[in-house]
């Protein structure tokens, strides 16, 4: 009975996966690539199949032998169906922040690598090959194209250095998209009998490019935005990044006359960047799971079937093919060593990019391998009715060529040049960290040990074998620890806030598993403690701290809510802005109480003490920061404060009974249905916490304009009216509240927080129950000075007009201000002899001395305030 239609094929692809699964371990074994043994599998299946169908003594495995050499699988399938996921997971594995760092090296590497090598093999095949400019130039994009798979398992099966790999991987991304579109470029001349317009070629190609880039961000984002919108729907969500690189590859490709590989990679790198943020943790570890297993399968099947029409490419090489190959070969190596040691090391000296150490530029050019794509592109060609036969026959030979070259040869080679260049060893810092912690931790685990042994009830001997084991394996670690030595205290200090900035990252991380907290939130902490992370890296403690006063500072989103609460009087969206920062800054403030225990128990014993002393005074700084914005929203707003503390503890109970009821279940205490039952009431009583808490944004304005003494004497119905004109504003460190010479359009009222009032050569503190620009509003003048807030600030904001007519309309107003103005210059005449700086308390009085000036005049008279004279150098 003879297999044949749809069941055959689905069964040699059964089969296929079978061998795949069966080449992993078998490579593993003889320690060679798994892409060089796929691609001999699939040479041998058929080679095997071709002899088959040739011999009179097989034919019962025909029918089989015609499957596998006319499966139904060309140059089109190949790159619509495979391109699009491996393009897409190889985005979506790297660390975007980190790629950013090397983005000069890797649009190199992509992109004029790829034209260089293209020009070189063209070149150096056309007094040769007999073939015209054009066709020689075709080739040499084909074979343009490297396959980072081979590559990377190979670095990260030995260790290689992860910077490496990230370049590698990084080029892979744009190399392919880069190579396809001159490949379309000069495919079409050679069919179409046309030359080529350079100007016009290089506009296309950037059009491509970025068309492509901006449809691929796009379309990341909008997918982002319906996961969020899918929340707890995680089979849907994940949906979704499965249609998503098909989608854009297609759009792009047929409709639009954009690259799709690139559309494609930028998609992928745009779930990669805001993805963590936005999927629930679970569900984003499950989701990378499920893409590395789809990969897998897709570029170890596209390799071989590939490798499959091999032997038909072959057909009719003759000696000379081989001389052509081996040009071909060398071109390529000599064209990719150019770029690599060319114009590597321009990049760093431009400081475009970071410097590439020699051995990481060796074991690049020596591991640009081809693969499947430069076979499909190959096919293409072979495929294509308006391309001659010569031409095909030059371009399938020697192109399928130079890919089993560089398999053979570069990929059986590279893992012992990696080992030789000693790439798969740590750096000294990581080696000296390595024997640091081994030697603390084996003691700890020797302690531990020993403890278990005795519980356990283990003989004495036996318990002091193990544990002796143990100790000397700390001795020995301790006596190679060069620890103190290899590190300095700012490297350390680096190294400890690196370390702190991940761990903080993996704190947010699993409290966003917690079921009700708000996914903008979580999204703007994970990104914050990303940029952390680069910051400690690149700048050590300075862009630590620099990192985290970004992450206090108010959003656009917030921003353009206060300018509308401000000017327009719309409240719902600085509510719902601020109920997302009140949010936010509890956690921080929970997040940063954890880093300051790991601090002590975790990186002190590492780090030793002096180290301990300086990073904890990082995280006191960042602590007292987060206090202070918290205390500020928590006085005016402190029952809101008390509910949302309430919900937050109530949340992190839930997800420990979860988790309670996750251990019994595992202990085999309770059954699969008190289990599930159990989970869904927890899930029920989450669901009811979870809505949104609402608060009333203008509650106690009028209160609070009660306390200012301008305000003494007014009628409290007047002070609720103008309660209701006037609007809030939230102020961060630094953040300029007037300029110089800039009139007074508002007068702001501090509720809380310190503020500067720079003039001339004196900075004037104004505190809580000050007004800002209140003088100048009743003299008619304009501030000859700047307002800066120094601290997190609550503050009443009074629009200018209607500041004057409330003057207008209750003199008293005015009366209390200039009383206060008058009482204040009496204080500072009495001490007018002292040169000294002036302090004065809320009432008036004289803390200490100082000469009068005129920038006491800029101050409202109800003050509590510093001023400070400069002196001059």
């Amino acid at each position: 009975m003879t297999i044949t239609g749809l069941a055959a094929i689905m069964l040699a692809l059964a089969l296929l996966l079978v061998l795949v699964s069966l080449i992993q371990p078998v490579a593993r074994k003889l320690e060679i690539s798994e892409t060089v043994l796929l691609a001999l599998a699939g040479i041998f299946l058929g080679a095997l199949a071709a002899l088959t169908l040739h011999s009179s003594t097989t034919d019962a495995f025909d029918g089989a032998a015609e499957t596998l050499l006319d499966f139904p699988v060309n140059s089109e399938s190949f790159l619509l169906i495979f391109l699009p996921i491996l393009v897409f997971q190889g985005a979506l594995a790297i660390d975007v922040r980190r790629l950013a760092h090397e983005a000069a090296t890797v649009l190199l590497l992509a992109v004029v690598a790829v034209v260089v090598s293209t020009a070189l093999i063209g070149l150096a095949l056309l007094p040769v090959a007999g073939q015209p400019l054009i066709v020689c130039l075709l080739l040499g994009s084909i074979v343009a194209t490297t396959d980072p798979s081979a590559v990377a398992g190979i670095f990260r099966e030995i260790g290689a250095a992860t910077r490496l790999t990230r370049l590698v991987e990084g080029e892979a991304l744009l190399n392919d998209a880069a190579a396809i579109a001159i490949f379309t470029i000069l495919l079409a001349s050679v069919t179409q009998h046309h030359h080529i317009q350079l100007g016009e070629a290089a506009l296309d190609f950037v059009v491509s490019f970025g068309g492509a880039l901006i449809v691929g961000i796009l379309a990341g984002r909008l997918t982002l935005y319906g996961v969020a919108a899918l929340s707890g729907l995680p089979a849907a969500e994940i949906t979704l990044t499965l249609a998503l690189p098909y989608v854009v590859y297609i759009v792009c490709e047929q409709f639009l006359g954009f690259s799709g590989v690139v559309a494609t990679a930028s998609a992928g790198l745009t779930i990669s960047a805001y993805g963590p943020s936005t999927f629930r943790p679970q569900v984003w570890r499950f989701l990378n799971e499920l893409w590395e297993q789809l990969v897998y399968w897709s570029g170890s099947l596209l390799f071989l079937l590939a490798a499959l029409l091999i032997p038909r490419l072959m057909i009719g090489m003759t000696r000379w093919d081989c001389v052509l190959i081996a040009i071909a070969s060398v071109a390529g190596l000599a064209a990719r060593a150019s770029v690599v040691f060319g114009l590597l090391p321009l990049l760093a000296s431009a400081r475009l990019s970071p410097p590439v150490p020699t051995p990481f530029k060796v074991t690049m050019v020596w591991g640009g391998l081809r693969g499947a794509i430069t076979l499909a592109l190959a096919l293409a060609v072979t495929e294509n009715q308006r391309v001659s036969t010569s031409v095909a026959h030059f371009i399938g030979i020697i192109a399928t060529g130079f890919v089993l070259v560089t398999l053979l040869l570069n990929g059986t080679s590279l893992r012992y040049l990696v080992i030789f260049l000693k790439l798969d060893q740590l750096s000294p810092i990581d080696q000296a960290l390595r024997h640091q912690v081994l030697s603390s931790g084996l003691t700890h685990i020797a302690e531990r040990t020993e403890e278990l042994a005795e519980e356990l009830a283990f003989k004495p001997s036996i318990r002091k074998i193990v544990t002796e084991q143990i100790e000397r394996r700390a001795d020995e670690e301790r006596a190679a620890n060069t620890f103190d030595t290899a590190l300095g205290d700012r490297q350390r200090v680096t190294l400890a806030l690196i370390i702190i900035a991940n761990r903080e990252r993996s704190l947010l991380l699993d409290i966003f598993r917690i079921q009700g907290l708000n996914r903008r939130v979580m999204e703007t902490l994970l990104r914050s403690a990303e940029a952390v992370v680069d910051g400690a890296r690149l700048e050590g403690r300075f862009g630590y701290a620099r990192a985290l006063r970004r992450r206090l500072k108010p959003s656009l989103r917030f921003r353009v809510a206060q300018m509308l609460h401000h000017r327009l009087h719309i409240d719902p969206p600085l509510m719902r802005a601020m109920a997302e920062r009140f949010e936010m800054l509890m956690i921080a403030h929970l997040v940063s109480l954890s880093l300051m225990r790991f601090m002590r128990e975790r990186l002190e014993p590492t780090l030793g003490h002096r180290i301990s002393e300086i990073v904890s005074e990082v995280l006191g700084r960042q602590r007292r920061m987060l206090d202070d914005a918290v205390e500020t929203l928590r006085l005016h707003y402190q029952g809101y404060f008390e509910a949302l503390e309430t919900r937050i503890l109530t949340q992190i109970a839930l997800r420990l009974e979860g988790e309670e009821y996750d251990q019994l279940m595992t202990e085999d205490l309770i059954t699969d249905e008190i289990h599930e039952e159990l989970r869904r009431d927890v899930e029920r009583r989450a669901e009811r916490i979870s809505s949104p808490l609402h608060f009333s944004l203008r509650h106690g304005i009028e209160n609070r304009l009660r306390v200012f003494p301008a305000f003494r004497g007014v009628p409290d119905a007047v002070l609720h009216d103008l309660a209701s004109e006037i609007s809030l504003h939230f102020a961060s460190p630094g953040e300029v509240l007037v300029r110089r010479g800039k009139k007074i359009r508002t007068v702001y009222a501090i509720v809380a927080g310190l503020v500067e009032l720079h003039v001339a050569e004196q900075d004037i503190q104004l505190g809580t129950g000050d007004l800002i620009g209140a003088m100048q509003l009743l003299r008619g003048e304009r501030l000859d000075g700047v307002v800066r807030t120094l601290q997190f600030g609550h503050l009443l904001a009074i629009p200018a007009p209607i500041f004057l007519k409330f003057l207008h309309d209750y003199p008293i107003v005015r009366r209390n201000i200039e009383q206060r103005a008058a009482e204040r210059r009496q204080g500072q005449d009495r001490q007018g002899m002292f040169n000294t700086p002036l302090m004065l308390t809320q009432e008036g009085n004289a803390a200490s001395h100082a000469t009068p000036s005129r920038a006491e005049a800029q101050l409202a008279p109800d003050s509590d305030l510093t001023v400070t004279q400069k002196t001059q150098d």
